[in-house]
């Protein structure tokens, strides 16, 4: 199955389907608030902040990147999960 994927920054959708990563997602299909790195959840450079929607978290985050309670709070790292619903998301910045 496929969900949408918005971009709250932007507007922009694309989609993502629920056996691949929200990173994998982005990378095909060149959408996402998101910049490349690792790919394996210990780099820290697609966190994003999930602000409507479910996920599955399907690989364990470096805690140097995403804390518990930033996880709890729908803060991750784009390469560990996997969409469940359409999500709206954006980059994650400090406040």
């Amino acid at each position: 199955m496929e969900y949408k994927v918005t971009d709250a920054t932007t507007g922009n959708t694309f989609m993502a389907d629920e056996n691949d990563s929200l990173f994998f997602a982005m990378r095909r299909k060149h959408e996402g608030p998101i910049t490349y790195g690792c790919g394996g959840g210990g780099c820290g450079a697609c966190k994003i902040e999930i602000l409507d929607g479910n996920f599955e978290i399907f690989k364990k985050m470096s805690r140097a990147h995403v804390s518990e309670q930033e996880q709890d709070s729908g803060i991750v790292l784009a390469c560990c999960v996997k969409p469940k619903s359409n999500l709206t998301l954006k980059k994650f910045s400090q406040k």
